[in-house]
């Protein structure tokens, strides 16, 4: 500043250099700028948000004669504006891979090039917006209030720069408490901690000795700065938008659009849907709830009252066509969030009905782990009879936290299995699919497809002229 006296004189000179370095890098034939034309003075301004006002016209300045046109008088136009297109990312990557290729080759129209790249930039930097998120609550509970004294702040320079902080070991019951809630139901959980304990200690060692020397270090948990919070409630909130917006049960409200798979009823909170084909058995219905779930177990006593009229009325319908009916839910990979969850109805001949309980014992006991912490077999069907369980053995048996696979031999219960290796169970809804057409006696080449939805289906009509006899949902159009 004492050099030039003003900002605007620091950056002329600036533009000067520049224009300077490019004649001297493309030759004589370069024709750049006379004179600076302020540009690097005008962006600064903009940095610091300041804009000019136009001037308005003193009063006795004199009015220029084209200002008030003689009527009749054929004005000339002034030629239109040019437009400036502005690039994405991916378009002003390609036009500096072209810039650079022409500064390697030394061509003379380098200088073009790169005066079309820097107003590229300059348009897209003008015309950019911040990229506002808003979060939902199970996000923000990760930032909401502070976490006061359930964290230390590392008293070094590293961690002074970075905010980087470590748990505090004398936290008091009101901040255990807290920490607890707003930590619960995130995804890993205790399991995904310690793996981030290993991963942050360099001279882990897989052996039971090191593990009892350096118990007290591996047993703090890994303490995130407010940004690294910040930052990985913004990515979940992301990754779960783009599940939303691939789901192909989910109605989409920000533009509108219906779920993928076709509806054949709908009540306030949950709707009914096809199965994809092929089916294993013809007539097979899903029950969905609108809401995004992972599994039923997140739905409400609401949701749950439709999802049973549905059942009932489901029930009823194949009955008359002298068909039992097995529902089923397979929530075992929950923890990826991309199922929708849903309630699968097939019917099946009477007699087959009786016995799918014998054909799903045996083949959840064999699909899992030989050992594990939980009961192989839930029984809700039992659960069902005790006290103050009744319709809700399901919900009070199994743990909305805990992937797992249920089905429904009556309205009430049926069985129930915890699944601790993901790894192991059939992908997608190949378990049921085995079992069943195993029941039915279907190829595999029915068995193993498993097909996607379509919205206009030719299945629906025929299928809602069946189920109009049964519809309790008309009673809400009513």
């Amino acid at each position: 500043m004492e050099r030039f006296g003003s900002l605007r004189d620091f950056d002329d000179a600036r533009e000067e250099e520049r224009e300077l370095d490019r004649r001297q890098m493309y030759g004589k034939d370069y024709v750049g700028l006379e004179k600076p034309s302020g540009e690097l003075y005008a962006e600064r301004k903009q940095r610091a948000g300041l804009h000019r006002k136009s001037p308005e016209p003193a009063a006795d300045m004199p009015v220029p004669q084209h200002a008030n046109p003689i009527q009749g008088q054929v004005m000339d136009e002034a030629p239109p504006l040019a437009t400036t297109v502005v690039l994405d990312q991916t378009a002003l990557n390609r036009l500096k891979a072209q810039l650079m290729k022409a500064k390697l080759r030394k061509d003379s129209n380098a200088g073009t090039l790169e005066a079309e790249y820097e107003a590229a930039v300059a348009s897209a930097a003008n015309n950019k917006q911040s990229d506002v998120m808003v979060l939902s609550a199970v996000e923000n509970r990760m930032l909401a209030g502070g976490r006061g004294s359930e964290v230390k702040t590392i008293e070094n320079k590293r961690g002074r720069e970075r905010g980087h902080v470590e748990e505090n070991e004398d936290m008091s019951i009101e901040d255990m408490v807290r920490q607890e809630r707003r930590t619960r139901g995130i995804a890993g959980g205790e399991g995904k901690a310690f793996a981030e304990r290993i991963a942050k200690d360099a001279k882990f060692t897989d052996d039971l000795d090191y593990m009892d020397e350096n118990a007290s270090k591996l047993a703090k948990k890994v303490g995130k700065s407010e940004i690294n919070l910040r930052n990985t409630a913004i990515g979940d909130f992301q990754k779960m938008q783009k599940v939303l917006d691939s789901c192909p049960l989910c109605h989409h409200e920000d533009t509108n659009t219906p779920p993928a798979a076709p509806i054949v009823s709908l009540a306030t909170r949950v709707y009914m849907t096809l199965q994809t084909e092929p089916e294993l058995a013809a007539g097979g219905a899903v029950i969905v709830p609108i809401q995004h779930h992972l599994n039923l177990l997140e739905c409400d006593d609401d949701e749950w009252e439709e999802i049973r009229n549905f059942m009932k009325s489901l029930t009823r319908m194949y009955y008359e066509r002298d068909k039992g009916v097995i529902f089923y839910e397979n929530a075992a990979h929950m923890h990826s969030r991309r199922g929708h969850a849903a309630l699968f109805a097939v019917p099946v001949p009477l007699h087959l009905a009786d016995n799918a309980p014998a054909f799903f014992k045996e083949a959840i006991l064999s699909a899992d782990e030989e050992w594990s912490q939980h009961k192989k077999l839930i029984d809700t069907l039992a659960n069902s009879q005790r006290a103050g369980y009744g319709k809700q053995a399901f919900r009070k048996s199994l743990v909305k936290e805990m992937p797992y696979f249920h089905v429904w031999f009556t309205l009430d219960g049926g069985m129930g299995h915890v699944i601790e290796d993901e790894r192991r169970w059939p992908k997608g809804d190949l378990f049921a699919r085995e079992v069943i057409g195993g029941m039915l006696r279907k190829g595999p080449e029915i068995i193993k497809k498993q097909g996607r939805w379509i919205r206009q289906d030719p299945r629906v009509e025929s299928f809602r002229k069946r189920w109009e006899k049964f519809d309790w949902t008309s009673v809400l159009m009513g």
